[in-house]
């Protein structure tokens, strides 16, 4: 059986694969577009066809690297190591919520219980980074106790 943290990081897996699957055919998509575009008596519209291709191809160009990058992030992670104090790969479970410090994945729900992936950049993991279960920290005018990690 697998634990929750491990739960967790095979759905933040499974985001940005989809992630990567999702841009890698918005790329191929607006190729295929690109090329199927052809010379009519309006140049303007066959020229403007082609930019605005190229534009959606560097943009999901740029998407699918951020997925990649995160996507190695993951693989960095062993969700089976248990943790003293918070790092990324922690699971911070606090009174104001819990906390998979991994990658911006946002929110997901097990167990009937709400987790949110965040990446360690992210304003409450750079505050919570470092500490350890009964630490308490303030943010966003709410005061966060730490009651358990893993």
């Amino acid at each position: 059986m697998s634990t929750i943290k491990q739960q967790l990081h095979s759905l933040c897996f499974a985001n940005i694969e989809e992630r990567i699957k999702g841009a890698s055919q918005a790329i191929q998509f607006a190729q295929s577009s690109a090329n199927e575009e052809t010379k009519s008596s309006a140049g303007d519209k066959y020229e403007t066809g082609r930019a605005m291709a190229q534009l959606e191809i560097e943009k999901n160009t740029v998407q699918l690297a951020e997925a990649q990058k995160l996507k190695q992030i993951l693989l960095q992670l062993d969700p089976a190591k248990p943790s003293e104090t918070i790092h990324a790969g922690s699971l911070v479970i606090t009174n104001q919520g819990k906390f998979y410090i991994s990658i911006p994945a946002g929110q997901f729900t097990l167990g009937g219980e709400i987790y949110f992936a965040v990446s360690s950049s992210s304003p409450i993991a750079k505050i919570l980074l470092g500490l350890k279960a009964g630490d308490q920290i303030d943010f966003n005018k709410k005061t966060f106790v730490i009651q358990s990690l893993l």
